[in-house]
């Protein structure tokens, strides 16, 4: 069995030649950089810094980024230089393909379709909680969630997946300018809660800048619950979980690590992208350079506002608990209106990144084809409704909270792949044109696999165990259907690329 052939990337690049599964090229440098704060600033960026400074590196969780965000931009530099090669729909999927084969390919992909089905989910299932949030503290007596007997629908998810369906068939462009109009007023929310937090800084509450190491059971909330809560590494070597020190900024580091995720969604635009050999790299990286700087930020005003000890006894540390503290009530609810809008931009990105994903597997007939065909605005519109209603209805009427964790292992497993990939694409195509070139090749790119690797160890057992048993249902479709149906098995792929395409990616 051939589970490891590979496309060439000529191959890949004639694909995008076929007018009935061809993207249009509208989006610039500045259009990515946007999409990336769009997917990556959300309500992430009002408590996950908290928590991270609470319950695993108190003051030091500012270093937490830093390592979160060198770690995360070393990985984003990786698919800068794929998608300056290969700026094909698929992201990590694409990638793969045309340098590991086939049956990794399709677990990447398998994968970002978790990520991004399941991100896409639980972000418009939050987007109804905090609206409703908003609602109350503005007075506002109304609720999006409706009860019939046992079963319960929120119209919230509904409405604004909807919204955002729409507006990604009409076309990416569009929905970008829409997009980039939101992310302006996030990042604007964001710096003026940063601006007034810095007026109740103390430099008292950054001593001691890393406390000592101590058992977790020590912090109510910090603890693990039970061994299906443990990180998958410690579980193994039989460690107690402890927090603070040096290990507490590693640990707090893996979870600060999910504010950055999004960045591969960015990379499934490459074929949307006018000029991508370059475009595609500038934006990237620009995106990734405001994304660090915003959270690091707000993480200097959160542990400078109210000590971490405090911040661990609250329910849910959070920015907002931090206002409440010193109190400046008020701010609340300028936060919640900051988390809705945040929130908004995430949803219209992880639209467009899961259907471009499942797009690029359906054009290679991993999965049914009919799903790859574009409508007249050249999005492949029936694909975007599709995906949407699925979104929609699991936000919906399901509790999706439980399964957030998937989305990180799904995208650093990505992030893995694609940095081991660098070097073996630079020993098997070293003649392919590459606008950006990652720097330090092999070790580096090994090194920033090794981090991502680190990274998963750190999520739990029980979310090794869903991921295995996703990764068993996506073994049965592949063995099942894929295999048999890829045009790459059957020899349907056309070797050349036309002047057209070549022309359309410069």
């Amino acid at each position: 069995m051939q589970l490891f052939r590979t496309k060439s990337v000529e191959q890949t690049l004639a694909e995008t030649g076929d007018s009935k599964r061809k993207l249009v090229r509208n989006l610039n440098a500045w259009d990515l950089a946007v999409m990336g704060v769009a997917v990556a600033v959300g309500a992430g960026i009002f408590s996950v810094g908290a928590q991270a400074a609470a319950y695993h590196a108190g003051p030091a969780v500012i270093l937490s980024f830093i390592i979160a965000g060198v770690v995360c931009g070393a990985a984003v530099m990786c698919y800068a230089e794929f998608a300056s090669m290969i700026p094909v729909a698929g992201s990590a999927y694409t990638f793969t393909y045309t340098t590991i084969g086939e049956f990794v390919a399709w677990i990447i992909g398998w994968d970002l379709i978790l990520e991004m089905l399941m991100a896409g989910a639980v972000i418009a299932k939050y987007w109804g909680v905090y609206l409703n949030d908003l609602f109350h503290l503005m007075g506002i007596n109304f609720n999006t969630v409706f009860h019939f007997g046992f079963f319960t629908f929120d119209i919230a998810p509904l409405i604004i997946v909807t919204f955002f369906t729409v507006l990604l068939v009409l076309g990416t462009r569009l929905s970008a300018r829409v997009d980039g109009a939101l992310t302006v007023l996030k990042i604007a929310i964001v710096a003026f809660v940063v601006i007034v937090g810095f007026f109740y800084v103390k430099a008292s509450n950054y001593t001691p800048f890393v406390p000592p190491s101590q058992p977790a059971g020590s912090v109510p909330g910090a603890a693990a619950s039970g061994i299906m809560g443990q990180p998958l590494w410690q579980w193994a070597t039989g460690l107690q979980p402890s927090i603070y020190g040096v290990g507490g900024i590693l640990s707090g580091a893996a979870l600060v690590f999910f504010a950055f995720i999004g960045f591969d969604v960015v990379a499934t635009a490459s074929e949307e992208t006018k000029d991508p050999h370059k475009n595609v790299p500038r934006g990237i990286g620009l995106g990734m350079v405001l994304v660090t700087v915003l959270y690091i930020l707000v993480a200097i005003v959160t542990t400078g506002m109210v000590s971490y000890k405090d911040l661990a006894k609250a329910a849910s540390p959070s920015l907002a608990t931090g206002f409440e503290l010193v109190g400046a009530t008020w701010a609340a609810k300028i936060i919640s209106f900051g988390i809705v809008i945040g929130l908004t931009t995430v949803v219209m990105v992880l639209l467009l990144g899961l259907t471009r994903v499942v797009f690029a597997m359906s054009r290679d007939g991993l999965l049914p084809q009919q799903l790859s065909k574009v409508g007249k605005h050249g999005t492949p519109a029936r694909l975007q409704i599709v995906l949407g209603v699925i979104v929609a209805l699991v936000a919906s009427c399901f509790d999706v909270g439980v399964l957030s964790d998937m989305v990180n292992i799904g995208t650093l497993s990505a992030f893995t792949l694609v940095a081991i990939s660098v070097p073996i694409m630079r020993r098997k195509r070293p003649e392919l044109p590459r606008a950006f070139r990652m720097p330090g090749n092999p070790w580096v790119p090994i090194l920033i696999a090794l981090a991502n690797l680190w990274l998963m160890l750190n999520l739990s057992v029980l979310t090794w165990i869903r991921f295995v048993v996703w990764l068993l249902v996506g073994f049965a479709v592949y063995f099942g259907y894929s295999y048999r149906h890829s045009r790459l098995g059957n020899e349907e792929l056309a070797a050349d690329i036309s002047d057209e395409t070549k022309a359309s990616i410069g």
